[in-house]
């Protein structure tokens, strides 16, 4: 099984980051907190010291255009949050 693994960026996660050493990936909806832990510990060598999951829904979209109300949603997704250990860091920008 090939499982993805994508960092998320945000403000909110950048806080997360600073306060707890905690970072958020986005991951394949099939992948477990044990494939999860391995992969990120394999990819920037550090020690994993936990991993909380959760499922984010897909929200509902609509828009009025010329041709009429168009509908869609976006897809949902499993996002990760990796604590790793004290005094260790992960660089997203270092491959660029």
């Amino acid at each position: 099984m090939d499982i993805t693994i994508k960092p998320i960026v945000t403000e909110k996660a950048t806080k997360l980051t600073d306060k707890l050493n905690r970072y958020t990936f986005r991951v394949s909806p099939d992948a477990n907190k044990y494939q999860i832990k391995t992969l990120v510990e394999q990819l920037y060598g550090v020690k994993v010291v936990s991993v909380n999951t959760a499922v984010v829904r897909g929200k509902n979209k609509s828009r009025w255009t010329k041709s009429g109300l168009l509908r869609g949603k976006t897809a949902a997704y499993k996002k990760a949050y990796v604590t790793v250990g004290e005094g260790e860091t992960i660089d997203f920008y270092s491959n660029l």
